[in-house]
């Protein structure tokens, strides 16, 4: 799904660096050094030469880091995780998915899913929520927690690539 954007990639390279961060500080879920990372990579040619740069600068991270960074993502179906308030990129996602709207029974399911994602992996489960229906949201957690940690560690921050890409998609023109 490609978004509208707001901004030219021109318009993103002459941003001053506060207002950069400021606006790709989220791309990245609560992670604003990810958009300092990227702010110092300009001037992008094109649109994917800045999804480039996220992505580089979460490969760049040990695995300390990329935990880190998938410790700041909130659970599915959450309106909190550890006392952070869900951010309106996460919330927006979620619904598209249709987590918004999940029976009872399946907001029971995903929170114990999540619970034992949680307790398995020592992070919280991540997936583009865009991408994905409940239904496919649930089987995806069921077939992971088979995975190995190391798996699971690339999984998730693959994800989070995913995530990045479609939100600097609502922000910034497709290239022509």
């Amino acid at each position: 799904m490609v978004g509208g954007g707001v901004l030219s990639i021109r318009e993103v390279n002459a941003l001053e660096i506060e207002q950069f961060e400021w606006l790709f500080g989220n791309i990245i879920e609560h992670c604003p050094e990810a958009a300092r990372a990227a702010a110092l990579q300009r001037p992008f040619r094109r649109v994917v030469d800045l999804k480039i740069a996220f992505c580089h600068f979460l490969d760049g991270l040990d695995t300390r880091g990329k935990e880190s960074v998938l410790f700041n993502h909130p659970d599915l179906a959450s309106k909190h995780s550890d006392g952070k308030k869900l951010t309106q990129e996460s919330e927006t996602e979620q619904n598209t998915a249709g987590i918004d709207a999940m029976t009872r029974e399946e907001r029971l399911t995903l929170n114990n899913l999540n619970q034992m994602y949680k307790d398995t992996f020592s992070f919280p489960f991540v997936i583009c929520a865009r991408e994905n229906r409940v239904q496919t949201i649930l089987t995806a957690i069921e077939e992971r927690l088979k995975n190995s940690r190391e798996v699971e560690l690339k999984t998730g921050i693959d994800e989070v690539k995913k995530i990045s890409s479609l939100r600097i998609n609502d922000l910034v023109w497709p290239d022509a």
